[in-house]
């Protein structure tokens, strides 16, 4: 399963889990994760099984070679002995030839496990791009991770705050400030009307000392007038 299927998948992180009718993209991107994470650990295990593997083929390849070497250098002191007299010609020839046939089934053996680890060596090879790619990868979704979690919670402050200032009663508010500008021109009316009325109720004593005090003023003003025109003012 590829890993954008093993992200989305559904019913891994929490089946109920739904967010506008759609999976909640951090749970299934901390599942995803997850799932990453065992195919990392499979998978670092499996590279450390085959390295072990090559490790010790390429070790008895070796060893191979050296017993091969060993049998030709016995092979060699045997025909040395031969020459110097201290063994029989026919034993000495029986058992360098023990030895060379010794020397080359160790050197086949040699060949074939060399053949062998390199095979393991490539496997291991490709084992470890495999490693680095999940590892990539997972700290890759991890970094998204992390970034997705401070969107979201960004994105449900804002909401909440925008929620909040959506939400404020305006219609209420309105309606109060309606209700008082009402009630405001409600009492300047009564205000004038009683205003109005005092006016109607003035009694007929009222309008003649009013009459009379305005007489007076105007008296006193011509008397002033009267008065500066002597003093040439």
């Amino acid at each position: 399963m590829s890993i954008f299927k093993r992200l989305f998948k559904v019913g891994q992180a929490q089946t109920h889990a739904v967010i506008d009718k759609f999976e909640d993209p951090i749970r299934m991107t901390e599942q995803g994760i997850r799932d990453l994470k065992k195919d990392l650990q499979s998978a670092m295990t499996s590279l450390a099984e085959v390295k072990g593997i090559a490790i010790r083929t390429r070790k008895s390849s070796d060893n191979n070679k050296k017993l091969a070497a060993d049998y030709e250098r016995k092979a060699i002191l045997l025909l040395q002995k031969m020459q110097k007299g201290e063994l029989e010609p026919q034993e000495a020839e029986r058992l360098a030839s023990a030895s060379l046939a010794k020397k080359e089934e160790h050197s086949a053996e040699a060949v074939k496990l060399a053949e062998e680890a390199q095979n393991h060596e490539k496997m291991a090879d490709s084992l470890q791009a495999n490693v680095n790619k999940i590892k990539s990868t997972t700290t890759k979704y991890e970094n998204d991770l992390i970034t997705l979690k401070a969107r979201a919670k960004t994105a449900a402050s804002t909401k909440k705050i925008n929620k909040q200032i959506a939400n404020i009663d305006s219609s209420g508010t309105i309606h109060m400030l309606e209700k008082m500008k009402a009630k405001v021109e409600e009492d300047e009316s009564l205000a004038q009307a009683y205003g109005d009325i005092v006016n109607v109720d003035k009694s007929i004593d009222d309008e003649i000392n009013q009459s009379i005090a305005t007489g007076n003023s105007t008296t006193a003003s011509d008397h002033l007038v009267e008065l500066k025109k002597k003093m040439g003012i």
